[in-house]
């Protein structure tokens, strides 16, 4: 009788009516402020949407409204697209592309190299790269023009480039990941006859995919947006003019305190949306693990 009734399966008590309450009130509240937060993000971008589609007189009259009251007007996307828009539109693609690859290749290189590699001062080279992320960037400004006219860099491309093709962070985040990748994999690798570099770019890199790709879009972003460096930069060049600095100048000049918001609106508008394009197609990758293993057992 005692082994019989052992056997049986035992009733799980019922939950507490309260706490199941309780918990779907948590989660409710959860929920809604994270709906405001995301509101409170998007609003700004769809209000400059809204804004940038309306007349000149609409804008002053309803900047609140979403609809227009006029109609959608898009002359402001055709006069801004007709002037120096697209040049300075060129010079951001081709600066934030190069400063991509050059990140994807060189903090790649470095963050393998202080992850795997020993050698003398490994660890004062590493602190040295972290200590570097603590320097705010507004104190090197100075310093980083001094050399960059040492270099004649100053209204060339090269200042806008070379300067940004590794960093900090890059090197931090890579050396990060392939920590976490298992030192049996590259020793594999090595009693098959692979040298070195041969291990990295033909077993370490394909399973890095994640994380190169989470560097490319911070890499990209970071270069797409950058306004203080191509303003130390660039001197009296203004061909060389990126996005964030062409705003700046049609901000600040030209129009004066009459500028058309629509101008700068639907300019503000077509600089957003390549990193908008970028986020949405490669967002799985935020989400993937940043671990992979080929061994077993």
């Amino acid at each position: 009788m005692t082994t019989l009734s052992a056997s049986l399966p035992t009733t799980p008590p019922l939950a507490n009516p309260s706490n199941r309450a309780r918990r779907i009130i948590i989660t409710t509240l959860a929920y809604l402020v994270m709906i405001i937060g995301a509101l409170a993000m998007v609003l700004p971008f769809v209000y400059s949407l809204a804004n940038s589609l309306k007349t000149l007189p609409d804008i002053n009259a309803n900047p609140i409204l979403l609809v227009p009251t006029q109609g959608i007007d898009t002359e402001w996307y055709q006069t801004i697209l007709s002037g120096e828009f697209i040049h300075w539109l060129f010079n951001s693609a081709v600066v934030a592309i190069s400063i991509t690859l050059g990140h994807l290749v060189f903090d790649s290189m470095a963050g393998y190299a202080l992850a795997r590699i020993t050698f003398p001062g490994r660890r004062i080279f590493f602190a040295g790269v972290l200590g570097t992320m603590m320097v705010p960037s507004i104190v090197l400004l100075i310093p980083r023009y001094l050399v960059y006219v040492q270099l004649g860099m100053v209204d060339q491309y090269t200042g806008l480039i070379i300067p940004g093709l590794a960093d900090a962070f890059g090197i931090f985040l890579m050396r990060q990941f392939f920590m976490s990748i298992p030192a049996d994999i590259e020793e594999a690798a090595a009693i098959d006859g692979a040298s070195r570099l041969r291990m990295f770019f033909t077993v370490i890199i394909p399973m890095a995919i994640p994380a190169l790709t989470t560097l490319a879009i911070f890499g990209f972003q970071g270069a797409w947006n950058d306004f203080t460096g191509p303003l130390i930069v660039i001197n009296q060049n203004q061909s060389l003019f990126t996005l964030p600095l062409g705003l700046a100048k049609l901000r600040g000049s030209g129009y004066g305190a009459s500028l058309p918001w629509g101008i700068l609106l639907s300019g503000s508008i077509i600089t957003t949306l390549p990193m908008a394009i970028i986020f949405f197609v490669f967002q799985r990758f935020f989400m993937e693990s940043s671990t992979y293993s080929g061994v077993k057992g």
